[in-house]
C-alpha cells in the first residue's frame, strides 16, 4: 500500500456506480418491457442474462426442504444465533404512536405504521450472501411489515443458493423468487402477473441494479444507492500491524472499486502495515479483487497527530471505521461521521458483518454525514393526526385565517370561517 503524508485533501471520492448511457439505456428499456409484458420480459430477461429459461419464479417449498436437508447443521445453528443478536439490536429501534393533548379535548399526534409490503435484493449468480436476507428481512419484521419479497438471480442451474434459502427459511420467508437483475427491481415496482408490487426496494446489487433502483424511486421507496466497500483504520503503535492488514483486506476482497484507508502516527507502523499488506495479499483466495483495490484507491496516511487524523476521518465520513489506539473509547467519541465504529483489538469489522447485531447496510461514498445505518425506521412511515373541537378551533381560527391571508391564501382562509360560530358573523 502506498504511505503518504495526510493532507486536507483526504477524500473516499470514487466514480460512482452510475453507469454509463448504454446501461442507463437498456435498464430504461427492461423497466418499460416488464412494465408492458410482465412474466414474459422478466422470463426473457432472465434467459438473455442469467443464462437459464424459467417457467416458474417462485422458489417451491421443496426446493427450501432440500436446502435445508443439505445444509450443515453448525452453520445454521450459528445463522440462527446472528439472527437473534440482530433482532435484539433491532427490537430496541421500534417506534410507539403518540397523542399531545392541546386543551378541551382537542389533541395532535403521531402514528406509527409498518409498510405494507418490501422486495429485497439478494445478490447471487455464483455468489451466496446469507447475510444480507438477514440483515434486510429482520428490520422490516420488527416494523411489523407484513409481506416481505426475496428476488435474487439464479445460478446456470436455475436454483438459488441453499444458505440464503435457509436464511430465508429461519426468519419465516417463503415468498422468494428466482428473479435477479434490473428486470427483478421492474418486477417489486410494477408488479407482473406472478409478482405483485410493493412499496420499498431494498439490497445491494451490480450497477444495472443500482440504476434501475434510482429510476423506479418515486414509484416505489428504495433504501439507498449503495458504493463500493471502504474501511478506515485508524491505528498506533500499540495495535498488531497483521491484525490491521488482515481487517484492510477484509473489505478489500469485496470489490476491485473497494477503499481501504490506515490512518496513523507512526511511520514505522505504517511501514511494517504496508509488508504485511502484501504478505498477506498473496495468500488471498481473492487476490487479484484485493489487489485491485488496494493498489487503485488504498492509501495509508501519517499524520503528526490524532487531533489531525479525527479531524480527516469526520471529513472521510467512512462506511466501516475501526479504532485500534491505546485510548479507542476516547478517539471514538470525537467521531462525528461514520457508517459504524468498531472500538478495540477485538471489534474486526466482519463482526459487524455477520454476528454482532448492527446492521451492515450502511451509508458509502462520505454519505454517513447525514445518512444512517439500515435500521427499523426504514420500514415504516408515520402519519400526523389533528384533533380539535370547537372551543380550540374558536380560539384559533382567527389566527389561522390571518397567517393564510399573510401567503395570499384566500381560499384557506375562508376554509377555516366557514364553520361555526363565523357563520353567524358572516351572515349578520
Amino acid at each position: 500500500m502506498q504511505i503518504v503524508s495526510l493532507t486536507k485533501d483526504i477524500s473516499l471520492k470514487r466514480p460512482l456506480e452510475m453507469g454509463n448511457a448504454e446501461q442507463l439505456n437498456t435498464v430504461k428499456k427492461v423497466l418499460a418491457d416488464v412494465k408492458k409484458r410482465g412474466d414474459q420480459a422478466v422470463a426473457d430477461y432472465s434467459e438473455k442474462w442469467d443464462g437459464v429459461k424459467l417457467s416458474e419464479f417462485r422458489v417451491s417449498n421443496n426446493e427450501i426442504q432440500e436446502a435445508l436437508a443439505n445444509f450443515d447443521s453448525e452453520l445454521k445453528t450459528d445463522m440462527e444465533e446472528a439472527a437473534n443478536n440482530i433482532r435484539k439490536f433491532h427490537e430496541m429501534q421500534k417506534r410507539s404512536s403518540y397523542d399531545v393533548d392541546v386543551k378541551d379535548g382537542s389533541f395532535i399526534g403521531q402514528r406509527v405504521s409498518p409498510l405494507d409490503a418490501v422486495g429485497l435484493y439478494v445478490p447471487g449468480g455464483s455468489a451466496a450472501y446469507p447475510s444480507s436476507v438477514l440483515m434486510n428481512v429482520i428490520p422490516a419484521q420488527v416494523a411489523g411489515v407484513e409481506r416481505i419479497v426475496i428476488v435474487s438471480p439464479p445460478n446456470e442451474k436455475g436454483a438459488l443458493p441453499d444458505a440464503v434459502l435457509v436464511a430465508a427459511s429461519i426468519l419465516g420467508i417463503e415468498e422468494i423468487y428466482k428473479v435477479g437483475g434490473a428486470q427483478a427491481i421492474a418486477a417489486l415496482a410494477y408488479g407482473t402477473e406472478s409478482i405483485a408490487p410493493v412499496d420499498k426496494i431494498t439490497g445491494p446489487g451490480n450497477v444495472f441494479v443500482a440504476l434501475a433502483k434510482r429510476e423506479v424511486f418515486g414509484e416505489v421507496a428504495i433504501d439507498m444507492i449503495a458504493g463500493p466497500s471502504e474501511i478506515a483504520i485508524i491505528a498506533d503503535e500499540t495495535a498488531y500491524a497483521d491484525e490491521v492488514a488482515a481487517d484492510l483486506l477484509s473489505q478489500a476482497e469485496h470489490d476491485p472499486m473497494a477503499c481501504p484507508i490506515l490512518l496513523t502516527t507512526s511511520d514505522l507502523f505504517a511501514q511494517k502495515v504496508a509488508v504485511e499488506v502484501e504478505k498477506q495479499l498473496l495468500k488471498l483466495p481473492r487476490e487479484k479483487i484485493a489487489r485491485a483495490a488496494v493498489e487503485k484507491f488504498g492509501k495509508i496516511y501519517v499524520a503528526e497527530t490524532m487531533t489531525d487524523i479525527i479531524e480527516a476521518v469526520n471529513k472521510l465520513a467512512p462506511e466501516h471505521l475501526e479504532i485500534m489506539t491505546i485510548n479507542p473509547h476516547e478517539v471514538a467519541q470525537k467521531v462525528r461521521h461514520a457508517g459504524a465504529i468498531f472500538i478495540g483489538r477485538y471489534s474486526s469489522e466482519p463482526i459487524g458483518d455477520y454476528f454482532a447485531g448492527t446492521n451492515h447496510v450502511l451509508p458509502t461514498n462520505s454519505t454517513a454525514r447525514f445518512s444512517s445505518p439500515l435500521s427499523v425506521d426504514d420500514f415504516i412511515k408515520k402519519t400526523s393526526i389533528i384533533y380539535y373541537t370547537e372551543e380550540t378551533w374558536q380560539q384559533h381560527a382567527a389566527k389561522v385565517a390571518r397567517l393564510a391571508r399573510m401567503e395570499g391564501l384566500e381560499a384557506h382562509a375562508r376554509a377555516v370561517e366557514s364553520r361555526g360560530w363565523t357563520k353567524g358573523m358572516n351572515q349578520s
